[in-house]
């Protein structure tokens, strides 16, 4: 049995969870976004008191790391990196965009030729990342403004979008054929089943060079 740890900091709700291979043992949410630092420590320890096994025993820590707040990012990673240094445990980063391609794709399978996660990122621009059939990556995540985004998404056909922008917006900006999905959450359930591949595969991070998905420049005005 291999028991994980999530942390999700990177949007107004903070979501702590608990898995035992696949299955969710626990899990709590804050919507207090001015208090995540306050009380992610608490709803971590509160998980744990739930599932019944000591903090020791968990076999990794899971952060999505964005992009998303800034500030919660910074939080999410930095509780994270500090759980993982004093139980020496292994850490992983995992990208919104990246997740949300996945639970896509993991409903779907080859329905799509494509499967895209489009996020506003602010006027004009957005965080973008897309998948093929086979889950390959053929679009890494990044930021992009509105001016280059039919350029990089238009050669793919048959494409699924999970977007939190406008259907006027991506209609006047993607001319090939699309579907659209609203649903911009992550998954519990589909994070799990993804979570757990990733640490079979060992495909944890650095602790000391490990930083969140920004994606885009800080900018003290705009």
């Amino acid at each position: 049995m291999v028991y994980l740890l999530y942390i999700d900091t990177s949007s107004a709700i903070c979501t702590i969870a608990l898995s035992c291979d696949t299955e969710l043992v626990a899990y709590k949410t804050s919507t207090d976004t001015r208090n995540h630092a306050s009380v992610i420590n608490i709803m971590i320890n509160d998980v744990i008191a739930e599932s019944a096994i000591s903090l020791a025993s968990i076999h990794g820590i899971v952060v999505c790391a964005g992009p998303g707040s800034y500030t919660g990012l910074r939080i999410g990673l930095a509780t994270a990196k500090g759980l993982c240094y004093v139980l020496d445990k292994p850490l992983f980063l995992h990208n919104k965009l990246t997740l949300l391609c996945w639970q896509q794709y993991y409903d779907k399978q080859e329905k799509y030729n494509c499967y895209a996660a489009l996020l506003i990122a602010r006027e004009k621009e957005f965080f973008v990342s897309a998948h093929d059939n086979n889950f390959k990556c053929i679009i890494p995540p990044q930021h992009i403004i509105e001016n280059n985004l039919r350029n990089l998404l238009s050669v793919f056909k048959n494409k699924l979008i999970i977007t939190d922008a406008s259907n006027i917006t991506l209609n006047s900006l993607i001319e090939s054929e699309i579907q659209i999905d609203k649903n911009i959450s992550i998954s519990l359930s589909h994070w799990l089943v993804y979570a757990l591949q990733q640490y079979n595969c060992n495909n944890s991070v650095n602790l000391s060079n490990s930083e969140p998905f920004y994606l885009k420049q800080v900018y003290t005005h705009k």
